[in-house]
């Protein structure tokens, strides 16, 4: 597979879509005035709501913790809030931070997760960008050994901030999660709660999970499989954040 790809400022990127970010980056977003949204998904350690091939991935970019009798992986993205452009954007499309702009930003258009191929026809660029410009792809292989280099530290990010995450999802009482594949439970803290936690976190060392997490499913059959592998089901409406259903209807 050959691709080519060239920006063409359009700006449909940096519109409507939460932008995942490292630690670094969601603190530096709070500190800015912007809003982080916090999306958490899990899957239990007999492999319920995760492909087999991706077990290795979504393991490497989990934390540990206990749910009822059973362990599961829990993997939490910190991701700047755009409803609508971001708060960046200038009425040309420009970015107004772009020499410090996300790392996932960087990337752009490529995937972060290996398991999901570059697909022209699901990203927002017209056209056009697909139609000229430097080839992106060869023989299905990224060319930009910079952007391939990229790729790695933003999965390497993963791995190196989920321990921090969790210790501050703790402090700021996210202990609710979604089953990967059927939903994220999705948090919009205090931001001034939100840069002190991590503060906090990144002062002290990191203690061990504490604190068991729940299961917010979409259904009763989700819900049974889940409990007969013995987590913990959340037995109340959501308080502090909303259930973002994948599940088809």
């Amino acid at each position: 597979m050959n691709t080519t790809y060239s920006c063409v400022g359009c700006g449909k990127c940096c519109n409507d879509h939460h932008v995942p970010l490292t630690l670094a980056e969601a603190r530096m977003w709070a500190a800015d005035g912007g809003t982080v949204i916090v999306l958490v998904e899990g899957f239990l350690g007999n492999g319920l709501g995760l492909p087999v091939q991706q077990r290795e991935h979504a393991e490497r970019r989990s934390v540990i913790v206990q749910s009822g009798e059973t362990q599961a992986h829990v993997a939490i993205t910190f991701a700047a809030y755009n409803a609508g452009p971001c708060r960046n954007l200038d009425e040309d499309n420009r970015c107004g931070i772009y020499e410090r702009r996300p790392l996932v930003c960087r990337i752009y258009p490529m995937e972060i997760n290996p398991h999901i191929p570059l697909n022209p026809s699901a990203k927002d660029c017209p056209p056009e960008s697909w139609e000229q410009g430097p080839a992106l792809i060869v023989g299905g292989q990224l060319v930009d050994q910079e952007l391939a280099m990229l790729i790695q530290h933003s999965r390497q990010a993963d791995r190196d901030d989920i321990q921090a995450k969790e210790a501050i999802c703790e402090r700021l009482g996210i202990r609710t999660t979604a089953l990967k594949g059927d939903g994220f439970t999705a948090y919009l803290p205090d931001m001034a709660a939100f840069a002190q936690a991590i503060d906090q976190v990144q002062a002290a060392p990191l203690p061990d999970s504490a604190g068991e997490w729940l299961f917010h499913v979409s259904g009763d059959d989700i819900a049974g499989q889940v409990q007969a592998a013995g987590a913990h089901l959340t037995t109340v409406a959501p308080q502090n954040y909303a259930f973002i259903s994948l599940r088809a209807a």
